[in-house]
């Protein structure tokens, strides 16, 4: 495992309450966007951002997830984060850490964390694959099923973590 290797950030950590957020898949050359509801319930696909050849906090790509997040009035953004099966650094990590880094210096104010994002390409491409979407010409939307992906599971996990919270045992009662 790499030393200075930070994993996965945790739903409920610092938790901005009610609101929307964002999910990002990062990829070499795209990026999927996913939103969801106010009450962070559901998320649905946003659009597919091309990803820019400059690497500055002002980059095209960092610039349209600003306005996204400011359209959306979005209270925290989720990054995807791979890893392997292991849970150590995916070859892609160092790019989607980059990318939070940068995207966390042009916005102040509202917290970018990065979540655990195994599998969500594979499963995204194998659920549109098996709803009859051709791979052709289908990568954009797999970008943004993969940030979907990467979305709900941080919904589904902050939803738990709220629940237990609130009422200090977790949501079945147990």
């Amino acid at each position: 495992m790499v030393a200075d290797f930070a994993g996965p950030d945790r739903p409920g950590v610092d938790d901005p309450g009610r609101g929307r957020r964002i999910g990002i898949d990062v990829g070499s050359v795209r990026i999927g966007v996913a939103s969801s509801d106010p009450d962070g319930i559901l998320a649905t696909p946003v659009e597919t951002v091309p990803r820019s050849k400059e690497r500055g906090p002002d980059a095209p790509d960092i610039r349209r997830i600003v306005d996204i997040v400011t359209e959306y009035e979005a209270v925290e953004v989720i990054v995807g984060l791979p890893q392997t099966l292991r849970g150590e650094p995916g070859k892609a990590a160092k790019l989607a850490r980059d990318f939070a880094g940068r995207l966390r210096r042009r916005m102040t104010g509202i917290p970018v964390r990065m979540a655990d994002e195994r599998f969500t390409t594979v499963t995204a491409a194998r659920a549109l694959r098996e709803s009859g979407v051709s791979a052709r010409g289908a990568r954009p939307v797999i970008d943004q099923a993969a940030a979907v992906a990467i979305l709900q599971g941080w919904l589904d996990e902050r939803s738990a973590v709220v629940n237990v919270a609130e009422d200090g045992k977790p949501e079945n009662g147990r």
